[in-house]
């Protein structure tokens, strides 16, 4: 087996340095301490595609491979794990996500603008609603619920340290349509952040990766379209 980075991988690696040392490096310890989201970092990341790295080209995405993904991760998480994290998230858990089992007509509301991580000028990523107070690790366990109406589900529950918690435009709520069912009675909601009913709780003081926004949100009877 060729264990050989390609020359693409290697382009898309040095891009990743240069970009974490010429905009990620100055004020990064001042980021950190005053908890300040790296919004104009990830900005500009999005700029240059590393937002949507895997997501297909068709979908706004920038179509490459797990490694490129994987090495511009590392390059970027050796100068601002805040900003790392961000990215992370918007790459790995919500546009992977929503290309992987979404419906045509959500990937393109949703997937397209956070590929790009822009929509009609303004900053657009998503967040990841899976951990609890009582569930953190144990996730089978979680609380939040989504009950079935007529034509719309009612979302009440509270979620934690959900990175991008107040500067996503999106989020991906795990929840339990069907108590009886366990962990089989799991779904993913597609919620957009200023739905009414949506409250973003004070940001968690972590002990490191301070700039990642994290915070608790809570849903009360939010409806989310069936």
């Amino acid at each position: 087996m060729n264990f050989e980075l390609s020359e693409e991988q290697l382009m898309i690696k040095k891009a990743a340095r240069d970009f974490a040392n010429s905009e990620c490096l100055s004020g990064v310890i001042e980021r950190d301490e005053k908890q300040q989201f790296p919004r104009e970092q990830i900005t500009k990341l999005a700029e240059l595609g590393f937002m949507g790295m895997m997501v297909d080209p068709a979908y706004g995405g920038s179509g490459m491979d797990t490694v490129s993904y994987v090495l511009a991760m590392e390059e970027i998480s050796k100068i601002d794990a805040s900003t790392s994290v961000c990215m992370s998230v918007n790459n790995s858990l919500v546009c992977w996500g929503i290309e992987t089992y979404g419906t045509e007509a959500q990937k393109q509301q949703y997937l397209v603008p956070l590929a790009q991580g822009t929509k009609d000028g303004e900053l657009y990523i998503g967040a990841f609603l899976l951990s609890e107070p009582e569930a953190g690790s144990d996730a089978t366990s979680q609380q939040t619920t989504a009950e079935l109406m007529d034509d719309h589900y009612l979302l009440n529950g509270t979620k934690n340290w959900i990175t991008n918690g107040s500067s996503a435009s999106v989020y991906l709520v795990i929840a339990q349509t069907d108590v009886s069912k366990g962990s089989h009675g799991i779904n993913v909601f597609i919620v957009e952040k200023n739905s009414p009913g949506i409250t973003v709780a004070a940001k968690e003081n972590k002990l490191g990766i301070r700039g990642s926004d994290t915070h608790s949100i809570m849903f009360n009877d939010v409806k989310v379209p069936k």
